[in-house]
């Protein structure tokens, strides 16, 4: 999928895109902010739909590709990998960075959706042995069917004519910086990739590792600096949602893309057995940690003391991925 290139190549790729990254982040995170403002709706609803799924292309670009090239392994750990590395590693620095704040309705509707989702891709690999194109079009049903289900639940309500008049002439610039953004963002993330995959292959390791580490981690490059850009400026909610939104599409439209494409097959039993429910029991800590059980109806706050509980859990996971594949291969 990515073509082998030299490794001094591959170490100014990684440079580039590092670069690049920390370069487009805060203007991406601020045209964001700007867009939401001026259309009157929610910011988690703006990082859910536009900032999570935006930075989400490069899981579908890769996932797609891998598995129409036959590569099962490499595709659902890119997009499972990523859901984890969304959680435990993103959410976990965000939140080290600045507690964030969960309203209500994003612990007792968000979170259960995303676990429905993510039970539901869970099941139909598990029963199929892999994707099966039906499988992939059941996905995409609910992926339709989820999404504008939440956004009725969570909608806000809209700002008078007057206002909405006044804020839509200065919309313009926010929405094309959040464009611009997220289009350097995506091709920064493709770059860094490259270079990460390329240095990679020199150790051998085995192409379900490689999903699951350097492509899971490197595709997931947007989210993260969107994430540490949102922390740094206090917006909780376009935080959240990115992350949230990104594992929603990754776990239904990436998986439900790709098998719909290319149906695959001799997907490794660890994906099962271990993968899938570290995603699943993480996607359910974000309604623990952050639901406020004092005051149900009160936002809740993920402090650090989780972040650092997060990060604990993906270094484990991750010492036990290596061991595991390093075994195998």
């Amino acid at each position: 999928m990515y073509p082998d290139i030299p490794a001094g190549l591959a170490l100014a790729f990684v440079a580039l895109g590092l670069w690049v990254l920390a370069r487009s982040a805060d203007r991406f995170v601020a045209g964001a902010e700007a867009v939401a403002r001026a259309a009157g709706i929610s910011p988690f609803i703006v990082g859910m739909v536009i900032v999570g799924f935006g930075t989400s292309a490069p899981e579908l670009a890769v996932s797609a590709l891998a598995g129409c090239a036959g590569h099962a392994n490499l595709s659902l750990g890119n997009a499972f990998g990523s859901n984890i590395f969304n959680i435990a590693a993103i959410l976990g620095i965000a939140a080290l960075i600045r507690p964030i704040a969960v309203r209500p309705v994003v612990a007792w509707a968000a979170v259960p959706m995303l676990t429905l989702a993510s039970l539901a891709a869970s099941l139909l690999a598990r029963l199929g042995g892999g994707f099966s194109r039906l499988d992939g079009f059941l996905c995409l049903a609910l992926f339709a069917i989820l999404l504008p289900a939440y956004c009725f639940v969570d909608r806000k309500g809209k700002a008078s004519a007057d206002a909405e008049g006044a804020e839509a002439a200065s919309c313009c610039h926010p929405c094309l910086a959040l464009v611009g953004g997220l289009m350097l963002l995506v091709a920064s993330s493709h770059i860094l990739v490259w270079g990460a995959v390329g240095l990679a292959r020199s150790f051998g390791v085995s192409e379900l590792l490689i999903g699951l580490t350097v492509i899971a981690a490197g595709t997931s490059l947007p989210e993260l600096a969107s994430a540490i850009a949102s922390a740094r400026h206090g917006q909780n909610e376009l935080t959240l949602g990115n992350i949230i939104g990104s594992n929603f599409f990754n776990a239904l439209a990436v998986v439900g893309t790709s098998g719909a494409i290319s149906p695959f097959r001799d997907v490794s039993p660890l994906v099962f057995t271990r993968d899938l429910p570290v995603m699943v029991f993480l996607t359910l800590s974000i309604g623990i940690f952050g639901f406020s059980f004092r005051r149900p109806r009160s936002p809740g706050t993920i402090t650090r003391p989780f972040g650092i509980i997060w990060l604990l859990a993906f270094f484990a996971y991750l010492i036990i991925l290596i061991r595991q594949e390093a075994f195998t291969v």
